[in-house]
């Protein structure tokens, strides 16, 4: 009786424990329950075969008896009734692994020839055994994906995450490059997320918690799937996918690059040039199909495509991973036969005076370029000749070639200092020189024409630089001589140089300039441009004997445009504007407007919206996304984006702030009021520029969203702490926000060379001001706005732990737990998204549904047709 009793009990509770999760979504598996005994025996026995190392099977993979000779010894008092042979005769043998193999497939044949052995009870024995295979696969995807197994992925507020206290020591470490003035003793602050740092970017525990935030931001977004996949569609429908750019000469060829319908990557292209002018005939010779080169590819980025000396021969660099570590692959344009390839390089190559050799650099653990060398074709990368090394770790070595082609530029820089070297590669044994050796506060750059050198240099206390020069035969400081008047207003950036002409780019009132100086009579002519804010650029510009200078040009209402310049008439022509489907420009307005910051400066706002919209029309509120960047001195120009369209299309005004750190009025803006102990100027001339945008009747709080990338989402995460009620949502890509712990570890790449930009806190003055803004150490509990974070698992220069940390602590501080916080991580690319066209317009129209869901612009403005109106 009490055997009897035991026996029920246990089919209870199999019955219970057979009540597993089999189907389910990725937050909570839906649970159903399975009641026959042998579901269990057969769970662990298909499991075994299928997951089990060989050595364990055999322990592990339970033989099923015949239900009716289980009966039998139920009725049974004894249990005992069977001889051992009759017993073994009933029990089936289990099929040796290694005939079946441990798929799926095998051990699902497993299960049904345990199920044949088992007489009247085939059918229902192999149906629970493929349930339990499945379950047990399931369970092993979902234990590999998420390190969870009946635990919830996630939940409704967000992801669980562990805590472990790590100390972080700001100061002297010995053995570590720390700084000049190192605080010692260290400073030690605790940080109990600072186990998400993989520096492979392979542990297990780290890639689970990224794949949950991954399924908890899909689970969020869900509903608003249906408006991605329609802003995807705008972006697309405003792009021409099967285009061509305005051919550039290059030697006996015109060069340009196409695009395809469907496919993701340009195709470069070249065909003859007839001869005295740049129109091109023939047939066309594909140059590199990058769509080829991507197949099968997750990531593909092309960082440079050179021809050869003679035009024979390819090559181009190559990056698979999104970390930004070339291959450069040299390539027999005749036959399509890859010659050479150099592994583990910056993404720059510059080739010889002939074929028979390139230049390279490559990076040391940091990633930071130090090394240029000299590579001879036909000979293995061991034994190519190191040209130069850069030692100091505050410098990052970067290399060009003079448009004149004679020298090989070797530039070392850093924010604050500059030092270039010379090879003269057209001259025979020649070796290296020095232009002149770095000093505090300097910087130069140099180019070449003639039997001089001309340098832009910020010398003689001239912070937005002027233009000098001196012979080639002598290069140092001494000999530098003034080319034209240094003006205060005007920064001077870089020059392009032809057989005549010098051209001169810069930045004047905030906006960039060109300046043409004929070299024959020195003459200087500015380029006059129409429009009140614009971007322009040089384009590729190959030919050293030509009076044509190729420039593009584009405003946030203007298409991106191809101009050809006449530098000896003064005469400028259209050759190509950018055709923008479903775009009619009449229907938008850009302007400039300006705001005052708390402390008096002047910051400029670059606006464009709909002729239409509330705040043109009746001069009511609109919703709005402000952009802001302001760091490195890098200068976010009024320029055309087609996706943003669909902002202004669904009532919304798209506003860049050019707030201090970046450059757009000069190196002041950025040298002098935006880095080091003036950085808070950034995030302040931000949140006065929303503040006037909101005080001026362009937009509401409640209606304001905002966003940056990078060092912007270093802008974005600052912000937020400091006004929170300031924005309703925000977008940071990539974000920069564990400035602390990054800026004081050595070994995270590119770690030094930044200590010229923000500080070195560990330096006790830099510690105590950047602990003052560093986003991820001023969280604090609050309400805060929607948040859209994305990050790469690859990103070389913001690493995945800053956006995963930061999202974790802003969930804890959250006062109001219905309000979105999001991470999107892409697992296959770096810091600058994804190299495929379509996924990067797929990944931008994430952002773009979660800010016009976010603001209410979920439906398009009616366009006024000529007859109707079309939405």
């Amino acid at each position: 009786r009490r055997a009897r009793g035991a026996r029920r009990s246990s089919r209870l509770l199999i019955a219970a424990i057979s009540a597993v999760p089999l189907v389910g979504s990725e937050r909570r598996p839906r649970f159903i329950v399975l009641c026959p005994s042998f579901l269990l025996v057969l769970l662990v026995d298909c499991t075994a075969a299928l997951f089990c190392p060989e050595s364990l099977r055999g322990a592990l993979l339970v033989p099923l008896t015949n239900p009716r000779r289980t009966n039998a010894a139920d009725a049974d008092p004894n249990g005992q009734r069977a001889d051992a042979a009759d017993a073994q005769s009933r029990v089936p043998r289990s099929t040796p692994v290694s005939a079946r193999g441990t798929s799926l497939r095998g051990c699902l044949q497993h299960v049904v020839a345990l199920s044949k052995m088992a007489g009247k009870s085939s059918l229902v024995l192999a149906a629970a055994g493929a349930a339990a295979a499945g379950y047990g696969l399931y369970m092993l995807m979902r234990w590999r994906k998420y390190r969870v197994l009946f635990s919830p992925v996630f939940t409704e507020h967000g992801v669980p995450i562990k805590k472990k206290i790590y100390k972080v020591r700001f100061g002297k470490v010995e053995g570590e490059n720390r700084g000049e003035n190192p605080m010692d003793p260290p400073i030690i602050k605790d940080d109990d997320l600072y186990w998400l740092r993989d520096d492979k970017r392979k542990d297990h525990a780290v890639i689970a918690h990224l794949n949950r935030e991954n399924a908890y931001f899909e689970h969020k977004f869900k509903p608003l799937r249906g408006m991605q996949a329609a802003i995807y569609k705008e972006f697309v429908s405003h792009t021409k996918e099967t285009d061509e750019e305005v051919p550039y000469a290059h030697g006996p060829y015109v060069y340009y690059a196409r695009s395809v319908k469907g496919l993701s990557y340009p195709i470069h292209c070249r065909k003859s040039r007839k001869a005295g002018t740049n129109e091109p005939m023939g047939e066309e010779q594909i140059v590199l199909d990058h769509n080829i080169l991507g197949k099968g590819k997750s990531h593909c980025d092309v960082q440079q495509v050179e021809m050869s000396p003679d035009h024979t021969l390819l090559a181009f660099t190559v990056d698979l991973t999104g970390y930004e570590t070339y291959d450069i692959i040299v390539r027999d344009l005749a036959t399509g036969i890859e010659k050479e390839k150099v592994e583990g390089c910056a993404g720059q190559v510059v080739w010889g005076k002939t074929n028979a050799e390139f230049f390279y650099t490559t990076m040391d653990e940091e990633h930071r370029p130090h090394k240029v060398w000299r590579h001879k074709l036909g000979q293995p990368q061991t034994q190519d000749e190191c040209l130069l090394v850069e030692d100091d770790e505050l410098f990052w070595l970067d290399i060009d070639k003079t448009c004149s082609g004679r020298f090989l530029v070797m530039d070392s820089g850093s924010p604050t200092r500059s030092e270039v070297h010379l090879l003269d590669i057209e001259a025979s044994g020649a070796t290296i020189q020095q232009v002149q050796v770095r000093s505090e506060d300097h910087r130069y750059s140099v180019e070449h024409w003639g039997d001089h050198l001309y340098i832009i240099t910020n010398t003689d206390g001239c912070i937005n630089s002027k233009l000098m020069q001196t012979p080639v035969k002598a290069m140092g400081k001494s000999n530098w001589k003034d080319v034209m008047p240094y003006e205060k207003t005007t920064k001077l950036d870089y020059l392009v140089c032809f057989e005549k002409h010098v051209v001169i780019n810069g930045r004047s009132n905030g906006l960039k300039m060109c300046k043409f100086m004929d070299m024959t009579t020195g003459k200087v002519t500015d380029l006059k441009l129409d429009e009140e804010c614009y971007d322009t650029y040089p384009k590729k510009n190959r030919e050293w004997k030509t009076p044509v200078f190729r420039y593009g040009y584009s405003s946030m209402v203007t298409p991106h445009s191809t101009f050809e310049y006449d530098m000896t008439t003064g005469q400028k022509k259209l050759l190509k504007e950018q055709t923008v489907p479903d775009y009619d420009r009449t229907l938008y307005c850009a302007e400039r407007v300006f705001a005052k910051a708390k402390d008096g400066t002047t910051v400029p706002i670059s606006l464009v919206y709909r002729k239409d919209c509330r705040y043109a029309k009746h001069k009511q509120p609109s919703p709005m996304m402000l952009y802001g960047y302001g760091s490195y001195g890098i200068c976010i120009d009024p320029s055309f984006d087609s996706k943003c369209i669909s902002y202004l299309d669904r009532g919304m005004i798209f506003a860049i702030a050019h707030v201090r750190g970046g450059g757009e009025m000069g190196r002041h803006w950025y040298e002098k009021e935006g880095k080091y102990l003036n950085k808070m100027n950034t995030f302040t001339d931000f949140c006065d520029c929303a503040e006037f945008l909101i005080n001026s009747g362009y937009t509401r709080a409640c209606e304001l969203a905002i966003s940056g990338r990078s060092a912007g989402g270093l802008l974005m995460g600052t912000v937020i702490n400091l006004r929170p009620d300031l924005f309703k949502c925000a977008v940071a890509g990539v974000p920069f926000v564990d400035i602390m712990v990054t800026m004081s570890d050595p070994s995270i790449p590119l770690t030094i060379t930044e200590w010229e930009e923000w500080g070195n806190p560990n330096e006790k003055k830099y510690f105590d001001y950047m602990m003052s803004y560093s986003p991820v150490d001023n969280v604090k509990r609050n309400t805060y706005p929607s948040l859209l974070i994305t990050a790469g698992l690859n990103d070389p220069r913001v690493p995945y732990w800053e956006p995963a940390k930061w999202v974790a602590r802003l969930r804890e501080a959250q006062k109001d737990n219905s309000v979105p916080m999001l991470l999107k991580t892409d697992m296959s690319s770096g810091h600058f998204s994804a190299s495929d066209r379509y996924k990067l317009m797929e990944e931008r129209s994430i952002e773009y549904a979660f800010v016009a869901e976010q603001l209410g612009c979920t439906g398009l403005m009616p366009i006024v047709g000529k007859d109707a109106y079309i939405i």
